[in-house]
Protein backbone atom coordinates (compact mmCIF):
# COMPACT_ATOMS: atom_id res chain seq x y z
CA UNK A 1 0.00 0.00 0.00
CA UNK A 2 1.37 3.31 -1.03
CA UNK A 3 1.02 6.45 1.43
CA UNK A 4 2.45 9.96 1.29
CA UNK A 5 4.21 11.25 4.34
CA UNK A 6 4.22 14.87 4.99
CA UNK A 7 6.72 16.96 6.92
CA UNK A 8 7.86 20.34 7.40
CA UNK A 9 4.84 22.89 8.27
CA UNK A 10 5.50 25.58 10.82
CA UNK A 11 4.50 28.73 11.94
CA UNK A 12 6.34 31.64 9.85
CA UNK A 13 7.20 35.12 9.81
CA UNK A 14 6.05 37.11 6.25
CA UNK A 15 9.23 37.11 4.47
CA UNK A 16 10.27 33.88 5.87
CA UNK A 17 11.31 30.16 4.28
CA UNK A 18 10.39 27.06 5.05
CA UNK A 19 10.77 23.58 3.13
CA UNK A 20 8.47 21.15 2.87
CA UNK A 21 9.17 17.25 2.41
CA UNK A 22 6.47 14.60 1.16
CA UNK A 23 7.36 10.94 1.32
CA UNK A 24 6.56 8.48 -0.88
CA UNK A 25 6.38 4.73 0.77
CA UNK A 26 5.16 1.34 -0.27
CA UNK A 27 5.79 -1.12 -3.23
CA UNK A 28 5.78 1.31 -5.89
CA UNK A 29 6.33 0.51 -9.70
CA UNK A 30 6.43 4.15 -10.90
CA UNK A 31 5.82 7.33 -10.19
CA UNK A 32 4.13 9.64 -12.57
CA UNK A 33 3.73 13.14 -10.47
CA UNK A 34 3.87 14.35 -7.28
CA UNK A 35 3.13 17.63 -6.21
CA UNK A 36 1.49 20.24 -3.70
CA UNK A 37 -1.36 21.66 -3.39
CA UNK A 38 -3.10 24.21 -0.10
CA UNK A 39 -6.26 24.67 1.15
CA UNK A 40 -6.97 27.57 2.93
CA UNK A 41 -10.40 27.94 5.08
CA UNK A 42 -13.57 28.45 3.31
CA UNK A 43 -11.54 28.11 0.08
CA UNK A 44 -11.19 25.15 -2.48
CA UNK A 45 -7.97 23.07 -2.33
CA UNK A 46 -5.42 24.75 -5.59
CA UNK A 47 -2.98 23.42 -6.89
CA UNK A 48 0.91 25.04 -5.71
CA UNK A 49 3.17 23.14 -7.87
CA UNK A 50 3.72 19.75 -9.33
CA UNK A 51 6.81 18.15 -10.89
CA UNK A 52 6.69 15.17 -13.53
CA UNK A 53 8.99 12.23 -12.34
CA UNK A 54 10.79 11.19 -15.19
CA UNK A 55 11.48 14.35 -17.54
CA UNK A 56 11.69 16.91 -14.45
CA UNK A 57 9.06 19.48 -15.74
CA UNK A 58 6.86 21.60 -13.31
CA UNK A 59 4.52 23.48 -13.25
CA UNK A 60 3.57 26.45 -10.16
CA UNK A 61 0.46 28.50 -10.21
CA UNK A 62 1.15 32.17 -10.92
CA UNK A 63 1.02 33.24 -7.14
CA UNK A 64 3.38 31.35 -5.92
CA UNK A 65 6.15 31.42 -9.25
CA UNK A 66 8.88 32.90 -8.23
CA UNK A 67 8.93 32.62 -4.37
CA UNK A 68 7.87 28.66 -4.37
CA UNK A 69 10.82 25.88 -5.87
CA UNK A 70 9.80 22.06 -6.36
CA UNK A 71 12.21 19.62 -6.66
CA UNK A 72 12.73 15.61 -6.70
CA UNK A 73 14.72 12.87 -4.91
CA UNK A 74 14.30 9.88 -7.30
CA UNK A 75 16.46 7.56 -4.81
CA UNK A 76 13.89 8.29 -1.60
CA UNK A 77 10.90 8.99 -3.82
CA UNK A 78 10.46 12.29 -1.29
CA UNK A 79 9.67 15.87 -3.13
CA UNK A 80 10.49 19.15 -1.75
CA UNK A 81 8.78 22.70 -1.45
CA UNK A 82 11.14 24.94 -0.86
CA UNK A 83 8.89 28.23 0.06
CA UNK A 84 10.16 31.30 0.50
CA UNK A 85 9.10 35.02 0.63
CA UNK A 86 6.16 33.76 2.72
CA UNK A 87 3.06 36.07 2.73
CA UNK A 88 -0.33 35.33 5.07
CA UNK A 89 -1.95 34.55 2.10
CA UNK A 90 0.25 31.35 1.84
CA UNK A 91 -1.45 30.52 5.22
CA UNK A 92 -3.10 27.23 4.47
CA UNK A 93 -2.63 23.35 5.19
CA UNK A 94 -0.28 21.66 2.49
CA UNK A 95 -1.55 18.30 1.11
CA UNK A 96 1.11 16.08 -0.69
CA UNK A 97 -0.28 14.46 -4.11
CA UNK A 98 1.02 11.72 -5.82
CA UNK A 99 0.05 9.61 -9.44
CA UNK A 100 1.42 6.48 -9.18
CA UNK A 101 1.27 3.00 -9.97
CA UNK A 102 1.31 0.73 -7.02
CA UNK A 103 3.70 -2.78 -7.60
CA UNK A 104 0.43 -4.58 -7.33
CA UNK A 105 -1.44 -3.59 -9.85
CA UNK A 106 -1.00 -1.81 -13.43
CA UNK A 107 -3.29 1.11 -12.82
CA UNK A 108 -2.76 4.55 -11.95
CA UNK A 109 -3.97 5.66 -8.59
CA UNK A 110 -4.16 9.70 -7.23
CA UNK A 111 -3.17 9.34 -3.74
CA UNK A 112 -3.11 11.93 -0.86
CA UNK A 113 -0.86 12.89 2.23
CA UNK A 114 -2.85 13.89 5.56
CA UNK A 115 -1.75 17.56 5.08
CA UNK A 116 0.78 19.82 7.09
CA UNK A 117 -0.04 23.09 8.31
CA UNK A 118 1.78 26.00 7.34
CA UNK A 119 0.88 29.40 9.07
CA UNK A 120 2.74 32.98 8.16
CA UNK A 121 2.13 35.78 10.32
CA UNK A 122 3.70 37.86 12.57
Amino acid sequence: QVQLVESGGDLVQPGGSLRLSCAASGTILRIYTMGWYRQAPGKQRELVARINWSSSLTNAADSVKGRFNISRDNAKNTVYLQMNSLKPEDTAVYYCNGEIIPSETRFKFTYWGQGTQVTVSS
